[in-house]
């Protein structure tokens, strides 16, 4: 609350959005949820997971209200659940609940304590960085944000959405997340910029730690494993041993950190959606393996009502991000494979689930995303290769052999050094696991493997949706490995201060040496021009192997001391699988310290001219008009001189004026990244020549007959100039009304 009043939101908005959750998402879900599971365990489970089936019950309710054009009534939508269960005897039972397990005090302070970390990074990293409007001609906004934003827009008037940006075209995309802030606007009353701006970034991360804590809880037994799951996945990022981590530094895709927040709010949404599902497939799964049936921890099993929320869970994840099924099914059939060669049956619990979760992702493909690709394609390495790419004079094989060994190890040190707590638990076990350890060992390699398997960019998010499994199985394999080492009080302080320590060293080396140590690498290697494909991986694998040759000098060292200090018998592997844990740590606090030294960097200029013109037009019209423009180009202010626009995403005014524009930006339409590799088709031309240049001709060369034809066949009403990209004829005013003029944009009724 104080972090979002400090970063200029409304108390208004703030109190609004409390009753948008409470009513519109926790209080339907969670009575749904009730019904569903079969025996309470904890109030903290049932709220959390109630508030993901209230996410998508809401999904449901958007999809019947927009669909009919009743949005005006869209606050009452939660009656539909309610009066049910106020009315039915055999449901008014869920409105109260006796017998919850109470939650430690120690869990419920760490997941404060952790909430309110995530909450202080997005504040510093975005919150504080950008305004909710634009407040001169100089603010600035993140690149994405404006397109982010004319989706949720346009999802308060479509079903299916469409793309704002061209009136009319299918958006073949996981657009579930933009449904959800479209709903909102319509409940909560709340302006969508400061939904997208304040509002939804820190609720979904704290949601999205707390489902975590409760999934990783009530599958591993260990309470604290729950918090130790949330810290993997939430605050422990990439080894890079880079600053600053630009997008140009970025090695091996998208990293997990920066984009589970503002610069992809897809994964923002979808991250309790698939760790919810991931809770429930785990608990179906106890029946298919030895073991108590309440769990290790005693939770009671969801019953049968867990293939409901697995089909409900996994609907909604199916279309908030593409990459989250294809995963969970891979763990899914692993674990099948495993109890099938175990006991020689039919695991008929896991076909059914996999049965649910397989129609989920195909209705996803073949309804919402018509089987559109996105430029993905199967190329066995195509991703990284680039790293052990030949020099024109070529390389001894057994020197290229290396190379490519060396650059897999630097993508797994790279994405993967969160899950080395599993590594004790797998060697253990010696790989005698569980059906559930299987399903989250299947997915945490699925999601690497996809990404080495299918070529572009947008293949990374496979890695990223493979971490939830990852931290509940390396929280797992950590707290058994803790609790084998049976240490002192004392010594689990020590161990606590230690990790601290390490942490704030390995931030600060990062921060004053890196860029030293990159420079000093690629003048040093190679060639000496530091143009050596494998180049931009030498800080993190020197690093690496400066970390290695440290923990084998202080293992012997251990060893040795062993002999005769008995305290530091059989502990010392606890010691350096928590060193090797905190690798990551620094990643959230160089992101913050890097958002503050560069505060623009992957931003654009977004004008208030811009923002109040368009804002103008959705006071004055109605949401089915349609808006023409002449402004294509995403900053003109790169264009000033002269040259012509080489990068069609222009997104504003779809975004501020919520209502489709005949033809602004193009760059994201699904018919052009088929053809880039996943990537934006920033350079690429529109594809109907003639609409594209009727679109023009009315503000360059205007007619009666022009602006007609806008008006009578495409339903155009308003043009909106923006005099940066060019300025009108004087003729235009001849032929259509002007309502609107700020000097930088002018906007002409036709009529």
């Amino acid at each position: 609350m104080g972090l979002l009043l400090a970063a200029d939101t409304r108390v208004g908005d703030v109190a609004r959005y409390t009753f948008y959750a409470g009513w519109g998402v926790v209080l339907p879900g969670t009575l749904v949820f009730r019904a569903l599971r079969r025996r309470p365990h904890t109030l903290l489970e049932d709220l959390v997971f109630g508030a993901v089936t209230g996410l998508v019950l809401e999904l449901a309710a958007w999809a019947v209200l927009v669909g009919a054009g009743l949005q005006s009534v869209a606050v009452g939508w939660p009656l539909a659940v309610v009066v049910p269960f106020a009315l039915v005897p055999a449901l008014r039972r869920h409105w109260r609940v006796g017998g919850y397990r109470r939650q430690s005090l120690g869990l419920s302070w760490s997941m404060a304590g952790l909430v309110g970390l995530t909450s202080l990074y997005y504040y510093l990293v975005f919150l504080s960085k950008f305004p909710v409007l634009a407040t001169d001609e100089k603010s600035r906004l993140f690149g994405d944000m404006p397109y982010m934003l004319s989706l949720a827009a346009n999802a308060k008037q479509h079903v299916p959405l469409t793309l704002p940006q061209v009136a009319g075209e299918p958006l073949h995309y996981h657009w579930f997340t933009f449904a959800h802030m479209a709903m909102t606007d319509m409940v909560g009353h709340i302006d969508l910029p400061v939904v997208e701006t304040r509002l939804l970034v820190p609720a979904f991360v704290a949601l999205g730690a707390l489902i975590t804590a409760v999934v990783a809880q009530r599958i591993t037994g260990r309470a604290w494993a729950g918090p130790l799951a949330a810290l993997l996945l939430f605050a422990v990022g990439e080894f890079t041993a880079v600053y600053p981590n630009t997008v140009m530094s970025w090695t091996f895709g998208a990293p997990a950190i920066r984009l589970m927040s503002w610069s992809s709010m897809s994964l923002t949404y979808s991250q309790p959606l698939l760790i919810a599902l991931v809770g429930v497939v785990a608990d179906r799964l106890r029946r298919v393996g030895p073991g108590d049936a309440d769990g290790p921890s005693g939770a009671p099993e969801f019953g049968r009502g867990a293939f409901v929320l697995t089909a409900m869970f996994a609907t909604a994840s199916s279309a908030a991000k593409a990459s989250t099924l294809p995963v969970a099914l891979a763990g899914l059939a692993v674990a099948g494979l495993a109890v099938l060669i175990r006991t020689r049956r039919i695991p008929w619990t896991v076909v059914g689930l996999g049965a649910v979760i397989a129609g989920a992702q195909l209705f996803a493909t073949a309804v919402i995303f018509d089987f559109e690709s996105y430029g993905l394609e199967v190329l066995p390495f195509g991703n990284i290769q680039k790293y052990w790419a030949e020099p024109l004079e070529g390389r001894p094989v057994l020197l290229q052999g290396g190379l490519v060994a060396v650059v897999l190890i630097a993508f797994f040190l790279n994405h993967q050094i969160k899950l080395l707590g599993a590594v004790p638990l797998l060697w253990r076990r010696r790989l005698r696991l569980n059906a559930e350890q299987w399903f989250l060992l299947g997915a945490v390699v699925a999601g690497p493997a996809a990404y080495l398997m299918v070529n572009g960019y947008n293949a990374s998010y496979f890695t990223i949706s493979a971490m939830p499994f990852g931290a509940v199985l390396s929280a797992w394999g950590y707290c058994e490995a803790f609790e084998r080492a049976t240490l002192p009080r004392a010594a689990k302080s020590a161990l606590a201060v230690g990790a601290v320590a390490l942490t704030g060293l390995f931030t600060w080396l990062s921060y004053r040496y890196s860029a030293d140590w990159e420079a000093f690498l690629r003048e040093h290697t190679g060639d000496g021009t530091g143009t050596e494909s494998y180049t931009p991986l030498l800080p993190a694998l020197s690093v690496a192997a400066a970390f290695a040759v440290l923990a084998v000098l202080v293992g012997l060292l251990w060893r040795l001391f062993s002999r005769t200090a008995r305290g530091l018998r059989r502990r010392g592997g606890i010691v350096l699988l928590t060193a090797g844990l905190t690798l990551g740590t620094p990643g959230l606090a160089l992101d913050a310290i890097q958002a503050h030294e560069s505060p623009w960097d992957g931003s654009w200029v977004m004008p208030a001219s811009q923002v109040n013109a368009a804002r103008w037009i959705r006071s004055h019209s109605a949401p089915s008009d349609i808006l023409a423009t002449n402004s294509h180009c995403w900053q003109y202010e790169d264009y000033a001189d002269g040259l012509p626009c080489a990068n069609y995403r222009s997104h504003w005014l779809g975004a501020y004026s919520e209502r489709s524009v005949l033809i602004e930006g193009w760059a994201y339409a699904p018919r052009l990244m088929s053809s880039s590799n996943g990537s934006s088709a920033s350079g690429s031309p529109f594809w109907d020549t003639e609409l594209f240049q009727l679109n023009e001709a009315a503000f360059y060369a205007p007619t009666p007959d022009v602006l007609n034809r806008l008006h009578r066949e495409h339903k155009v009403r308003y043009l909106v100039v923006q005099r940066m990209a060019g300025a009108e004829s004087p003729q235009l005013r001849n032929f259509a009304k002007p309502v609107f003029d700020n000097g930088r944009v002018a906007v002409y009724e036709l009529s």
